[in-house]
């Protein structure tokens, strides 16, 4: 993940290199490069990327914003490291949500959001293929995503962003089947009732496609041997 000195890193705008940090760092923890708790140093991050501490100040910002980083006073950020019961209580939530926008989108889904979602899960089945699992569970989040913008309900999508975030951190540390992090089969059943207005059964779909998520989950953080940064992320 680390270019050479002198390369790209050095050929991009100032306002970019923050932006391009925060994008390698988020593959490290959702590809499991990174394990949660890690801390992760200012100065031994700007070294590794070849800017400036600014630039990673503005990226682990933005990932804390996303929840994947936890910033804490006087000591510094560390890769986010979800409780059993943080990642229940989140799961929960979108069980109560979820269902309800499947069926608000069901109802008024156009042509038009049909061939999105459709494009969309190709690329989503174009993901799991080539094994590129942290590309698939982004997927994964921007599908549920794009169904509650869909549904038209500007709330309910705020909610269901902010959770789906949380979740695909959850889901990236502690997936124990391969197939859970981007259920093809779920989602091309969600669109199919989507595209036949089937309000009952997209609601039905989605609570068991959650229930599913959860119950693919291992909730249990395994001891593993610290590495150092420079050596995980080069």
């Amino acid at each position: 993940m680390q270019d050479t000195p002198g390369t790209s890193n050095r050929t991009l705008r100032p306002n970019a290199r923050w932006v391009d940090v925060s994008t390698r760092l988020r593959d490290a923890i959702v590809s499991h490069t990174l394990a949660p708790g890690t801390k992760l140093p200012e100065d031994e991050l700007a070294a590794i990327y070849v800017v400036s501490r600014t630039a990673i100040r503005s990226a682990l910002q933005a990932l804390a914003h996303d929840r994947l980083v936890r910033l804490e006073p006087n000591r510094g950020a560390f890769v986010a490291q979800p409780s059993k019961q943080e990642a229940r209580e989140i799961f929960d939530a979108r069980m109560l949500i979820e269902p309800r926008v499947a069926a608000l989108a069901a109802e008024t889904a156009t042509r038009a959001d049909i061939a999105r979602l459709r494009h969309h899960l190709e690329d989503e089945d174009e993901a799991l293929h080539a094994d590129q699992m942290s590309a698939a569970i982004s997927l994964s989040a921007r599908f549920h995503v794009t169904l509650a913008e869909i549904a038209g309900h500007t709330i309910l999508t705020e909610f269901v962003t902010d959770l789906v975030f949380r979740s695909s951190l959850i889901i990236a540390l502690y997936w124990r089947r391969r197939d859970i992090t981007c259920d093809s089969h779920a989602h091309h059943a969600l669109v199919d009732a989507l595209a036949r207005h089937e309000l009952g059964r997209a609601s039905e779909l989605m609570t068991s496609h959650l229930a599913d998520l959860l119950a693919g989950l291992d909730l249990t953080i395994g001891d593993s041997k610290p590495r150092s940064l420079a050596d995980v992320l080069r």
